[in-house]
């Protein structure tokens, strides 16, 4: 009783119902050396068609191309939204964002009501962290005092919301972007064709947060990606030498802008234009530390039994900086489209002690399926208070299916563009027209089977309806 009293003084009546779906779960008959660590990396902006092991020609990502050999790889994974902010809310919850009012980027917060599965697992007596890019609500309510703009700026009272009131034990965190090289200053004016890191001295405005008012300064120099894994890594190995199940978000800010690349891995890409290098530069660097965290998990000897998460958050950006240059290979549209580029991303899983070898899976797959997997590996049963837009996604990592159950829906711009995708068919609505697509055939949404598959588009429309109006009804419900 005294977590459902904690739970209650902390965030009010509203999560009474949510501490009675939580509170069993800490009996999950789960023993403590067969429970998996958990580890959800997340690149920011890195397209489908920005690694090695998709095809790109000239950027290099051993590391990953290794996990891609070694694990499971999603040949359709997708990000929840077709930007920063919903996607998180997706790996948290589960559900779609639009369900708890994250619309857009520094709009809406992981409210009070929604389990998080920091929450979940920590009271199932994991060990939880965070590390990097949080975007799911401010870090101080402070006004101006963050790179804000929207409600962020206006009321960030309202929408405080810091991990460390979400369950996470661990934080070293920013509320948005920072520079990929020295993450704490400006880097100055993108548009110049310098080949060094040139900060211009001044304060970027975003800082590294590790509790209420707490902020580091050392440390800070270089990659931002290794600065983020030289926290993440320490919290790994207190939690394997306490014999405690680790849970571990890493969510690195590459190769979001500023996009700034330093001089060693810039200079493998010596022959490449000023962008290009720096853009595949920051890909690379974030890549070595997902090699150094695979050798620091077999090190340590818990690689086998963790269960090692990467995506990206959506598609890559064009617009902003001049240096984003990222890749979707032949997939159409781009960050902010949920055409097929737009929502499409990278997608790995290594966890030798849970899967039979390489694999390959060609089923789609979500953002919010990362909830019910992990609870489905735990033995934990979904809460049945509120409506899941993932599945678990065991039975087709273990071999046990080949095939999707649950259709994917998708929104963009407040709902006035939406998606229904099934195994084969995905009907799209943007503003521009309607259009269906075999995205098994035509992953580049080429050609629109409407006038020849008519039934098809028309079940798909009445079911995304349906959705969308039960979607929208929870986020009409969500407090301004």
């Amino acid at each position: 009783m005294n977590l459902l009293n904690n739970l209650i003084s902390r965030w009010g009546f509203r999560l009474w119902a949510t501490a009675l779906v939580v509170l069993p779960l800490a009996n999950a008959d789960v023993g403590a050396a067969d429970r998996p660590n958990i580890i959800l990396c997340m690149t920011d902006d890195q397209g489908w068609g920005d690694t090695g092991y998709n095809g790109h020609p000239i950027l290099q990502t051993p590391h990953l191309d290794q996990m891609s050999a070694e694990g499971v790889t999603f040949t359709r994974f997708y990000a929840a939204a077709a930007m920063c902010s919903p996607t998180r809310a997706s790996v948290y919850t589960g559900r779609h964002p639009y369900r708890m009012g994250v619309t857009y980027a520094m709009k809406g917060m992981l409210e009070p009501s929604e389990i998080a599965i920091s929450s979940v697992l920590k009271e199932a007596g994991y060990a939880t962290g965070h590390f990097g890019k949080w975007h799911l609500g401010t870090l101080s309510k402070i006004k101006g005092d963050q790179k804000r703009w929207g409600a962020f700026s206006e009321t960030p009272e309202r929408y405080y919301c810091p991990p460390w009131e979400r369950d996470v034990d661990v934080n070293f965190v920013t509320e948005s972007k920072v520079p990929t090289w020295d993450p704490l200053k400006d880097p100055g004016d993108l548009k110049q064709v310098e080949l060094t890191p040139s900060a211009s001295g001044e304060p970027y405005g975003n800082e590294y947060f590790t509790g209420p008012g707490e902020t580091v300064t050392e440390n800070m120099d270089g990659d931002d990606s290794r600065v983020i894994m030289d926290r993440a890594l320490p919290f790994i190995r207190n939690s394997v030498e306490a014999d405690k199940p680790f849970f571990s978000v890493i969510w690195f800010h590459t190769p979001h802008s500023p996009v700034v690349g330093g001089e060693k891995h810039r200079a493998m890409y010596g022959d490449q234009p000023v962008s290009e290098q720096h853009y595949y530069a920051t890909i690379t660097a974030m890549d070595e530390q997902m090699g150094r965290l695979r050798a620091e998990l077999k090190q340590l000897g818990v690689d086998q039994n963790t269960m090692l998460w990467f995506c990206s958050d959506n598609g890559p950006a064009r617009q902003g900086s001049p240096r984003h240059v990222g890749s979707a290979g032949d997939l159409s549209g781009y960050k902010l489209s949920i055409n097929e580029g737009g929502v499409r991303v990278p997608g790995l899983l290594v966890w030798p002690d849970g899967t039979d070898g390489p694999r390959t899976i060609d089923a789609p797959a979500i953002t919010t399926d990362y909830f019910p997997t992990i609870l489905d590996a735990l033995d934990i049963p979904l809460p049945t208070d509120r409506d899941y837009d993932g599945m678990s996604l065991l039975p087709i990592i273990q071999g046990e299916r080949a095939t999707r159950d649950a259709t994917i829906g998708f929104l963009n711009r407040d709902g006035k563009e939406s998606a229904w995708m099934e195994e084969r068919y995905k009907l799209l609505i943007k503003r521009d027209g309607t259009g269906l697509y075999d995205i098994v055939a035509d992953p580049g949404e080429k050609t629109d089977l409407t006038t020849k598959q008519p039934l098809i588009a028309a079940r798909l429309q009445a079911e995304l309806a349906a959705w969308k109006t039960d979607v929208l009804s929870e986020l009409a419900a969500v407090p301004e």
